[in-house]
């Protein structure tokens, strides 16, 4: 890495040494140790970054070379904060000894924003951040984010062009007069989907206030490194740092401003930033306001035709659902995209549901794009496109989805492990109260409700009494009362991340149990701690 550093005493452009820089440390960006790194991705990445990118701020602080200058001085503008700092204290030691460094180290970082866009595509799917920066008027240039709204709002690829005014007068000429390419010309931004949408499909580009695409792109960054496995680009890595150090250049958003900002777009329907909206999303959709609009969706004319009102009321709840968790409270928000994303992935993960339902959900999701397209204002074209992606998907729904009864349980079991229907807690559950069967003390356990706190002592004092030793105390059943309470809540993620790794190790499930207790007893009450100890499980050396 020292030895390509070189290449930064060539070049002359401050911006030319910033991307080569952020490419440097992009090379390790992302990458995870072992298993367990992909079910820490956040803390796993922290580790890496220790290793890797701090110790080459400590090798080349002792090299001492002007490629080693020129490195840290890169580093100190793009490093995480500990690389920036340890990066620039190491650059001032060797100035201090005479290392002599480029020209353009005295400008990089020193960048001043200008103004800023946002370039929407016409179903709301993602937005195109273009923040326009330069080094004191001199060497404009553009930053180009792209935000997935159907990807958990991640910033799923980014790049930097210094031909600002061609950029913006394409943004300009695609929202007024061209189908919505979705990126700049010549650019893939990985999703080739709009070559195929029809011409009255149109991008919105609007300019918005720099602390409003600061917001943007900070809970985009965030959604990104939360990601086990972020959809990103393949340039994304070297992008990665350089947007990251662009983005504390914007200034920040005062909290009065934010709230005025959030609620003129909410009430004016607009696709707006989840760091904006998901302080209102609670208050704006409540369970009566969620109510109320699937009884709307009911009564209209695009729903008629559908036969059996109970299971299109309890698909309507679910799309609801889903529109107002998993896409930033736009559940009247519809695009061939999100459809297939809800019908072939999140629902076969997350719900389930009856055999009438799995049968009428294609059928209430048409529905349900007429007639919210038609609430939105959508064009017919985009309306005629999603309803196209709806039924190409119906052909493999039935495939997709996954019936509980096909895992091998009973439906009596399944219902009494998922009162909520949610069908991402059936393994957690299951390991949390193995046995639902037989007689415990004159108490038949098929009676018990797992969901209900009494019944649960019951349950796992069963699962204890064929046991060899001595018989357990009632506050070790209370232990195992607190974390099964934990596991059927999965709270936090990081409890049933742990356990399923102590259990590819082998370790039996009471074994397993111990273990998740030990560590959190051994952190005390805190959230966080208790989190950061499940995470660390099983320690290094076991794994």
């Amino acid at each position: 890495m020292l030895r390509a550093a070189r290449e930064l005493l060539a070049v002359r452009s401050p911006l030319d040494a910033e991307l080569m820089v952020s490419e440097l440390l992009g090379t390790w960006w992302g990458q995870r140790p072992g298993k367990a790194g992909l079910r820490n991705a956040r803390r796993r990445r922290a580790d890496i970054e220790e290793l890797v990118g701090e110790g080459l701020v400590s090798y080349a602080a002792e090299q001492g070379s002007p490629a080693a200058l020129a490195l840290l001085s890169g580093i100190a503008c793009l490093g995480t904060p500990r690389q920036a700092a340890q990066a620039e204290q190491a650059a001032l030691a060797l100035m201090a000894a005479g290392v002599a460094r480029p020209a353009w180290a005295e400008h990089v970082g020193a960048v001043e924003a200008a103004e800023c866009y946002v370039n929407s595509d016409a179903y709301g799917d993602r937005d195109e951040v273009v923040c326009v920066f330069s080094y004191a008027g001199q060497e404009q240039h553009a930053l180009v984010v792209v935000v997935d709204y159907n990807a958990a709002g991640l910033a799923r690829d980014g790049w930097v062009t210094s031909q600002v005014g061609k950029l913006l007068d394409y943004c300009r000429d695609a929202s007024r007069d061209m189908p919505d390419a979705g990126h700049e010309p010549g650019r893939s931004s990985g999703d080739d989907q709009a070559a195929s949408q029809p011409a009255a499909l149109r991008a919105s580009f609007r300019q918005i206030d720099a602390p409003q695409a600061r917001q943007i792109l900070a809970t985009a960054l965030a959604a990104t490194e939360r990601a086990a496995e972020p959809a990103v680009s393949a340039s994304f890595p070297s992008y990665h740092a350089f947007i990251r150090a662009r983005v504390r250049t914007l200034p920040p958003a005062l909290a009065s401003g934010s709230a005025r900002v959030a609620g003129a777009a909410v009430a004016a329907g607009d696709r707006v930033a989840p760091a904006i909206t998901a302080g209102a999303r609670r208050q704006l959709w409540r369970k009566d306001r969620r109510a109320m609009l699937v009884a709307e969706f009911l009564a209209s004319d695009q729903a008629e035709d559908l036969s059996d009102r109970e299971s299109a009321s309890r698909c309507a709840d679910h799309i609801v659902e889903y529109g107002c968790e998993q896409d930033f409270g736009r559940p009247l928000r519809m695009s061939p995209a999100k459809a297939e994303t809800f019908l072939l992935d999140w629902l076969p993960r997350k719900v389930m549901l009856s055999p009438a339902e799995q049968d009428a959900m294609p059928h209430v999701l048409l529905a349900w794009v007429r007639w919210a397209g038609a609430r939105s204002e959508l064009d017919a074209a985009a309306i005629g496109v999603t309803l196209d992606a709806v039924v190409d998907g119906m052909r493999t729904f039935g495939t997709v989805y996954k019936d509980p009864s096909s895992f091998g349980l009973e439906p009596e079991l399944v219902a009494r492990l998922l009162p909520d229907r949610d069908l991402e807690a059936l393994a957690r559950r299951a390991f949390a109260f193995p046995l639902l069967r037989g007689t415990y003390r004159g108490t038949d356990l098929a009676t018990l409700d797992p969901a209900k706190p009494a019944d649960r002592r019951t349950l796992l004092a069963a699962d204890h009494d064929d046991r060899p030793g001595p018989r357990v105390s009632d506050e070790h059943i209370a232990r195992h009362v607190w974390l099964a309470d934990r596991l059927w809540r999965g709270d936090p993620p990081e409890l049933w991340d742990a356990a399923q790794r102590l259990l590819d190790l082998g370790e039996d499930r009471h074994e397993v149990l111990h273990s998740l207790m030990n560590a959190i007893r051994a952190v005390g009450q805190d959230e966080d701690k208790i989190a950061a100890a499940l995470a660390d499980l099983p320690p290094e050396e076991a794994g």
